[in-house]
């Protein structure tokens, strides 16, 4: 099975990836895992992708597409993958469907978390963390007993810069801007599925089931 897995920040991606992976056995493939890879290894493609990101660039298309089909090609893919982080362009999603067609495969969803922004700055913004002990909170859904004070060992909750409610929705406008198109383009190619990212975690990952099957 050949997944591609969409959705924005703070839509719970990566528990679902790690919920999929394990249901369908397959790999989940993150793009940062794999650049953080190639990197550490000094492959070829890790040190031309090092070169871009020590510029403060972007990697290029052409070199992020090179890293993924390498890794797609190795043994644990055999029987299929799921895609987070890629592809991020429709530039990448026509260079994947190209791959596939040459090795005689097909993607079988493009599977979209669907998360409203007001939902999701919700979620995001409200999280607070203890920096002495790790313990994490949300100020609606999970507070701690006493207001701004861990549970655990005492010490003030704080909110990361990442949850900062200008850094959510920058983050949220980059999503949109990046990958309305590609889901404009799977909706083409009629392998887009949705699966309503606001429901419990249990339930949203039911939801993903019933769309991929039953699994092993």
């Amino acid at each position: 099975m050949k997944i591609v897995l969409l959705g924005p920040p703070g839509a719970g991606k990566g528990t679902q990836a790690k919920s999929i992976s394990n249901r369908y056995e397959i790999p989940h493939i993150s793009t940062g895992d794999i650049f953080r890879k190639n990197i550490s290894e000094m492959t070829p493609l890790g040190i031309e992708a090092k070169k871009h990101i020590d510029n403060g660039q972007l990697v290029p298309d052409s070199l992020t597409i090179d890293i993924v089909k390498d890794r797609l090609t190795q043994e644990d893919c055999k029987n299929g993958y799921l895609l987070d982080g890629f592809p991020r362009t429709v530039v990448q999603a026509e260079a994947l469907k190209e791959f596939l067609i040459e090795r005689g495969e097909e993607l079988d969803s493009a599977l979209l978390i669907d998360v409203p922004k007001d939902f999701i700055l919700e979620r995001m913004t409200g999280r607070r963390v203890c920096p002495s002990c790790g313990a994490s909170y949300h100020i609606k859904f999970n507070p701690p007993k006493i207001n701004g004070k861990c549970d655990v060992c005492g010490s003030d909750v704080v909110q990361r810069k990442d949850d900062a409610e200008a850094t959510v929705k920058e983050r949220l406008d980059v999503y949109d801007r990046q990958t309305q198109p590609l889901i404009e383009y799977y909706k083409r190619e009629n392998l887009l599925q949705v699966v309503d990212g606001t429901k419990a975690i249990n339930k949203v990952f039911n939801s993903v089931c019933s769309i991929l099957g039953s699994g092993k």
